[in-house]
């Protein structure tokens, strides 16, 4: 009896021993080899260094798509919205060198790991960064793309338009370009659009000086290309009519007929009060209908343009992106953005950018036509679409206007 008695307190003393072991091992903290890997010591020595040579040069716009005066005053412009702390442990990543990460993911489109090794960031840390960076920037500069609010203000449009493109009551040329992403995880096939890859749309309606006035993105490229105008905040307030265009008037005396304030689109949208579209099919030369075809086609010049610009200055948007919809549409944002904010700085855009126009009608193709074709951003589908009887004769009345009372002398050449 007794030895049993021992035994057991023998098995209790040792089954106590090794648990007190245990918990003195897990309660010992493990001793980290290192806290910050040793690529990412001299992060500071890196980057900004790097910038602050090539401002030595004055080549940083080629690097961060702006001077180093407008990069000081936005990243002090952002300043309280991407300060982070620093800590105990490390110093945080500093504005600048957030501001500096994403502007140049903007412009090249690099990996997060290509990145990795310019800035000495880690790849986990970007994908943090380059997110948050857009989102302040959209925040930042929302008052840069606006759509205008008084009649006024469409009315300068329209005569902006009128002056430079010769088409009157014209206030907006609006498109649409599919962004190539990848395909998010279990989502089937929603976002594929018509060619059959992922995408997420951007819509825009531009000013006659290649301005952006409205933007929306983010819608799923598997909806139509009418769906994604009629999914906009846009759509819906010209259908309630709270956008405060001016009323229709006449061209001019001794015109009876009141032409409304109109957007210009093309094939893809719906000829309506507010939407003025080409005719269909190839029309005979010389007729009044070709005639408003080339008239047209020109003065949506601003929107092909825009966007050729805005990837061939921000190249992110000329590949496929890796992100999620939610990050990708922040980023096609924020480029639209910038570049409404650069829009007057002449370095941004250098002369010969843009198509130019010559007086005797011929077009010199701008320096953004030589980039090779964009593989992210492709056209909206062309689809039929009923017009209303009040906007079809309205645009039998523009048509017959352009080759009576308002022609243009290259205008039998060059349609």
């Amino acid at each position: 009896m007794e030895s049993h008695v021992q035994r057991r307190r023998l098995a209790v003393a040792a089954v106590t021993f090794i648990l007190l072991k245990c918990l003195r091992k897990k309660s010992q903290k493990r001793k980290r080899r290192f806290w910050v890997k040793q690529i990412y010591k001299n992060r500071l020595e890196s980057g900004t260094q790097l910038y602050a040579e090539l401002v030595s040069d004055k080549v940083e716009h080629n690097f961060a798509r702006m001077n180093a005066n407008q990069f000081e005053i936005l990243c002090s412009l952002l300043n309280n919205k991407l300060r982070k702390n620093d800590t105990n442990y490390r110093d945080a990543i500093t504005v600048k060198e957030r501001l500096l990460l994403t502007l140049r993911f903007l412009a090249t489109g690099d990996s997060y790991v290509s990145l990795q090794y310019l800035f000495r960031i880690s790849k986990q840390s970007i994908s943090i960064i380059i997110p948050e960076v857009c989102e302040a920037i959209i925040d930042l500069l929302n008052d840069y793309v606006k759509v205008p609010s008084t009649k006024e203000e469409w009315r300068t449009v329209s005569q902006q338009f009128e002056n430079k493109w010769n088409f009157p009551h014209v206030i907006g040329a609006m498109d649409g370009k599919h962004v190539a992403i990848q395909s998010p995880f279990n989502s089937g096939n929603d976002f594929d659009n018509y060619k059959l890859f992922p995408s997420i749309v951007l819509f825009a309606l531009l000013d006659a000086n290649y301005r952006f006035l409205y933007v929306n993105v983010g819608t799923k490229g598997r909806i139509s290309d009418g769906g994604v105008f009629k999914s906009t905040n846009l759509y819906k307030k010209l259908e309630k009519k709270e956008l405060n265009i001016p009323p229709p008037e006449i061209l001019q005396v001794p015109y009876k007929i009141e032409v409304p304030y109109y957007i210009l689109g093309d094939k893809a949208f719906q000829l309506n009060d507010y939407t003025m579209k080409p005719y269909d099919g190839t029309r005979e030369r010389g007729s009044c209908e070709r005639i408003f075809n080339y008239r047209l086609s020109r003065a949506r010049r601003v929107v092909e343009n825009a966007f050729g610009v805005l990837s061939s200055a921000y190249r992110v948007l000329r590949k496929p992106m890796l992100l999620e919809p939610e990050t990708a549409t922040k980023v096609v944002l924020a480029t639209v953005h910038l570049y409404n904010y650069l829009r007057s700085n002449p370095n941004f855009i250098s002369p010969g950018t843009f198509d130019t126009v010559q007086e005797n009608g011929d077009v010199i193709p701008g320096s953004w036509r030589n980039e090779p074709p964009s593989q992210s951003l492709q056209p909206m589908a062309v689809v039929p679409r009923r017009a209303t009887e009040n906007a079809t004769t309205i645009r039998s009345h523009l048509a017959r206007h352009f080759v009576t009372n308002h022609t243009i002398v290259w205008q039998n050449e060059y349609q």
